[in-house]
């Protein structure tokens, strides 16, 4: 038990100047890219919109929480609700700013394979979220 809270502390403390970087790195994002500059990537229909809201909220790192208050912004900028669901989605899932961390902890492999994937699948539920949200209006 010992050896191994050892271990994971020193894990931990060699993870912790990667760790703090990307934390600088989100909070740089998220005072220097503001909603009007999110919304002038939109509007150019649906297909490239969701394209957008997943570029834009891959390289916006953040919490759920935070994504919704700043998709709030971006919809009544009149954004589309494709990319808005995108948007959210990759805000939460994709996080091409962690990548470089995420790749050291779980190794190269496993983070491509996972960045491709939620990429991939961001797209598709958003496009199945604003189809689903459709049917039941």
């Amino acid at each position: 038990m010992k050896l191994a809270l050892k271990k994971a502390f020193l894990s931990f403390i060699s993870m912790m100047p990667m760790l703090i970087g990307v934390v600088g790195l989100v909070g740089l994002m998220q005072i220097y890219i503001t909603p009007d500059m999110l919304s002038s990537f939109f509007g150019y229909g649906d297909i490239l919109d969701v394209f957008a809201g997943t570029f834009a909220g891959a390289i916006s790192v953040g919490q759920g929480m935070i994504s919704y208050i700043v998709a709030e912004g971006l919809m009544q900028q009149g954004v589309s609700i494709y990319a808005l669901s995108a948007f959210i989605l990759s805000w939460v899932t994709l996080g091409f700013i962690q990548i470089p961390a995420e790749a050291s902890v779980f190794g190269g492999r496993f983070t491509l394979y996972r960045n491709i994937l939620t990429l991939i699948s961001t797209i598709l539920v958003a496009y199945l979220s604003v189809i689903t949200v459709k049917l039941f209006s």
